[in-house]
C-alpha cells in the first residue's frame, strides 16, 4: 500500500506541498569551525531584499510506477530585489563544469543582466519552470523586455525520485514565486533540494553569508547551494578527510551528480566582476573536497543588488563601482560561505528512502563531532 513519508498541506489549486522536516541544528550549531563573520542569519537573505520561496512535494514510498512515485522533489526560487521588483540586476556566471543546466545565461552575459528570478529545480522539471516563470511574470506586467529568458538552473534527483514522473507542475513554481520571504531560509531536503544527494550523505540546499569589515566597506555576502555532487571518500569537512571515516551507506564506485551556486551580495559589482566573484565559488567546491568530475554539472551564478535603475534607463545614467583592487575581501567571503552553504546542506539533511527502497543517510551529527575533535577542529557550538 502506499503511502506519504509526511502528511500533505493542501494549497491553492488542489496541488499539495510536503511539510518541511523538523529541524535540524546548523553546521555552526555542532561546533564545526569556519572562517569569517556571518551576517544575522547566516543566509543568502542577510542580503537586502533577497527573498527565496521553496515548495516540497514529498509522497508514496516503494517501488518505482513512473508518473506515480515515489516523489521526492521539488522547486527553491530566489529574488535578488524581492518578489515585486521588475528591476534587473547586475549578474555574472562560470561554469565550472557543463554537465547540467542553466537556463538564460546567452543573454545574462551578453547584457550583463539579470532579469528576474533564478529557480532551482531536478532535471526534467527545467522546462516546465522555465515556462513557468515566464507565465508568472506575464501575470505581473511587463519588464526589461518583452520576452522572456529566465534563469532556472537543476541538479539531477532520480537516485530517490520519480523522476520522469514530472510530478513538479506549473503552480508548484508559482507557489515558490509568490510564497518567497526574507528571513531565515529552510535547508536540507527542501525545495528543489528535497531529493538531492551530496557525498553519497542526503544533500539539498545550504546558505550562508558573510559581513566584510566596515574598513571593506561593511558590504554583505550570501550564498545558497542545491548541492547534489561527490563521493564520500573524498568528503572534506574543516580541513579533516571525514569520508574516509564515515564510510556506512556509500552506493556509488562513480561520481553522478552536480551543484548549482546562487551567490548574491549589495556590494556595487559591474558583470565582469561578478563573473570573477562567480568563479570563486569554485574554491569554496573545492574545500568541501568536490574535483568536479565529468558527470557533474558545477554551475554558478551570482548578482549584486546595488545599483538601481540602470537595465530600464533610457539614456546615460552613472553606477557606483568598487575598484577591482577591492575585491578581495568579496572573494574570500564568497569562498568561505560556498564552504559553509555546503556543510550546512549535508548537516541539515535527514535520511530519506526513495523510489526502490533507495536509503540515502543523513550525516550522523555524534559521529561528525567525534571525527572532528579527534583531529583537533571540533570548535564549541
Amino acid at each position: 500500500m502506499r503511502t506519504g513519508l509526511v502528511v500533505p498541506i493542501a494549497f491553492a489549486l488542489g496541488l499539495a506541498t510536503a511539510a518541511a522536516p523538523a529541524e535540524r541544528p546548523r553546521a555552526r550549531d555542532l561546533g564545526v569551525p569556519f572562517e569569517g563573520t556571518p551576517g544575522p542569519l547566516n543566509a543568502i537573505t542577510d542580503v537586502a531584499g533577497v527573498e527565496v520561496g521553496q515548495v516540497t512535494l514529498v509522497s508514496g514510498e516503494g517501488r518505482l510506477e513512473v508518473g506515480r512515485g515515489p516523489v521526492r522533489t521539488g522547486v527553491t526560487a530566489i529574488h535578488p530585489r524581492g518578489r515585486a521588483s521588475n528591476d534587473p540586476v547586475f549578474a555574472g556566471a562560470f561554469a565550472l563544469n557543463g554537465n547540467g543546466e542553466m537556463t538564460g545565461l546567452s543573454w545574462l552575459s551578453e547584457s550583463g543582466f539579470l532579469e528576474g528570478p533564478v529557480v532551482l529545480t531536478n532535471t526534467h522539471s527545467v522546462g516546465l519552470a522555465r515556462d513557468a516563470v515566464i507565465a508568472w511574470q506575464n501575470r505581473r506586467g511587463p519588464g526589461a523586455q518583452p520576452w522572456g529568458l529566465p534563469v532556472v538552473a537543476e541538479t539531477w534527483d532520480g537516485w530517490l525520485n520519480d523522476i520522469n514522473g514530472f510530478h513538479v507542475k506549473e503552480a508548484h513554481v508559482f507557489q515558490a514565486l509568490d510564497e518567497a520571504r526574507g528571513g531565515p531560509v529552510e535547508e536540507g531536503g527542501v525545495g528543489g533540494g528535497t531529493g538531492m544527494v551530496c557525498f553519497e550523505l542526503k544533500g539539498g540546499i545550504g546558505t550562508s553569508s558573510r559581513r566584510l569589515e566596515a574598513r571593506h566597506g561593511g558590504y554583505t555576502l550570501g550564498v545558497l547551494v542545491q548541492a547534489n555532487f561527490g563521493l564520500r571518500r573524498q568528503l572534506t569537512v574543516a580541513g579533516v578527510p571525514l569520508g574516509r571515516e564515515i564510510t556506512e551507506g556509500t552506493f556509488r564506485d562513480d561520481e553522478a551528480g552536480s551543484i548549482i551556486i546562487v551567490i548574491a551580495t549589495d556590494a556595487p559589482l559591474l558583470p565582469h566582476q561578478l563573473d570573477r566573484l562567480a568563479r570563486r565559488a569554485a574554491m569554496g567546491l573545492a574545500r568541501t573536497g568536490s574535483v568536479a568530475m565529468n558527470g557533474s554539472g558545477d554551475l554558478f551564478v551570482a548578482f549584486a543588488t546595488a545599483n538601481r535603475g540602470l537595465a530600464l534607463a533610457t539614456s546615460a545614467v552613472s553606477a557606483t563601482v568598487l575598484p577591482n583592487e577591492a575585491m578581495n575581501p568579496l572573494f574570500t567571503a564568497t569562498v568561505q560561505a560556498t564552504e559553509e552553504a555546503i556543510v550546512n546542506a549535508l548537516v541539515r539533511g535527514e535520511t530519506m528512502i526513495g523510489i526502490d527502497g533507495h536509503r540515502v543517510l543523513g550525516l550522523p551529527h555524534d559521529r561528525l563531532r567525534e571525527v572532528l575533535a579527534r583531529h583537533g577542529r571540533l570548535g564549541a557550538p
